[in-house]
């Protein structure tokens, strides 16, 4: 199992900033918000009625009921508690979710770019991900075609991300429908659809896999409250699944870890009964530092660049650089170009190799506007010479 390059990146750069270096960090997906005071009010609340015990396994009840509520409300999907499970963080869930499915040798179908852990979660569980490579002239979305050609009678699983980490890209309802039309014909394969960024989608048009009547005994709709609602510590994740799954899932997680914490469900069960436009301020913000950020990179030779329609990433593919040198360092891969840029313009980056794409780079505009045009104007200065 690798190191999630994410969280090395980071680990990097803090130990830059202790040794005096000023490290503008554009590496984590951590929203720069601070909690929403509702919810901050809710978690107070719960700690003055003495909220401290272990929780159930797949979460409270109430929280369960908010969650029902809100896949409802937000995305037309009816569950049941008995197939809710809450854990501590969505990537738990995601780990959960491959250790009860996989046995060793199943394939996991992963469009490329895709979000670092799904990769090694799927290893530990004996799982083989096949990688569906897309670029950036296609908004790095697979095709229905790219997804049949990939499909092999060892295939059980697909995951993937809408909005995408890292590429930002939303896949629309009509455009899941016709990767749906593949997998119906696979009915062995179950589809993991990731929704941690749901709201951060400036499309407006959120859709999901297990809206389409003929994918919903087949779907795992993952999602949380870290980016929406910029709760990243608090670790709270859960999912909407068919009942065995979601059975399953219990069980492994009581092996594991048990309930998630109390004072964090306590105030997700408050975050989630609010409307989406509590929440609208953050995501208006990240749509214009995507702007900003989109500006700045347009005027650095060599960035490739698209519009990403969500979350809050720009990939662009950074392969005009491979094989020049720069100040006495010779370019030959994405992860050499992001430590280049970490000790030269000293600001922090993601490799694209880890999101399974070996041209691009991962740069994150959860940062202030000041950091993000300083972090620009550096970047643009270290690449001139």
């Amino acid at each position: 199992m690798a190191t999630s390059a994410t969280l090395a990146m980071a680990a990097k750069a803090r130990e830059l900033r202790q040794a005096g270096e000023n490290i503008i960090g554009l590496s984590l997906g951590e929203p720069d918000f601070t909690v929403p005071d509702f919810v901050k009010i809710a978690a107070i609340k719960a700690v003055e009625e003495n909220y401290h015990s272990y929780t159930p396994v797949d979460g409270y009840a109430d929280l369960k009921q908010s969650v029902i509520t809100k896949f409802k409300r937000d995305n037309n999907l009816t569950y049941t508690a008995s197939q809710i499970v809450v854990s501590t963080g969505a990537k738990q869930s995601l780990y959960n979710l491959a250790q009860v499915l996989l046995n060793p040798g199943d394939e996991v179908l992963l469009p490329a770019p895709y979000w670092v852990s799904y990769s090694d979660i799927s290893k530990v569980a004996g799982g083989i991900p096949v990688e569906i490579k897309t670029s950036i002239d296609t908004d790095f979305k697979v095709t229905p075609q790219e997804l049949e050609k990939a499909i092999t009678p060892k295939t059980k699983m697909m995951i993937y991300s809408s909005p995408c980490n890292p590429s930002g890209s939303v896949y629309s309802k009509e455009e899941l429908r016709a990767l749906a039309d593949v997998l119906v014909k696979f009915p062995d394969i179950i589809v993991i659809s990731d929704e941690i960024y749901e709201h951060i989608n400036f499309t407006q048009q959120h859709a999901s896999m297990a809206h389409f009547e003929d994918m919903y005994d087949r779907t795992v709709t993952v999602n949380g409250l870290s980016k929406a609602f910029s709760m990243t510590g608090w670790r709270i994740g859960y999912i909407g699944a068919p009942e065995y799954i979601a059975r399953a899932c219990t069980k492994m997680q009581g092996q594991v870890t048990s309930g998630a914490n109390c004072i964090g469900q306590k105030a997700a069960v408050t975050a989630l009964k609010n409307s989406p436009s509590k929440i609208k301020y953050m995501i208006e913000a990240f749509k214009e530092r995507r702007g900003l950020i989109l500006g700045l990179l347009a005027q650095i030779d060599g960035f490739k660049i698209n519009e990403p329609q969500g979350a809050f990433y720009v990939f662009p593919d950074i392969s005009y650089y491979f094989g020049k040198t720069l100040r006495g360092t010779t370019i030959n891969s994405a992860t050499d170009f992001s430590l280049y840029l970490l000790e030269n313009a000293k600001v922090a980056t993601v490799t694209g190799e880890a999101f399974g794409d070996p041209n691009c780079i991962r740069i994150s505009y959860a940062a202030s506007n000041d950091d993000i045009t300083a972090a620009m104007s550096q970047i643009k200065e270290v690449l001139a010479q």
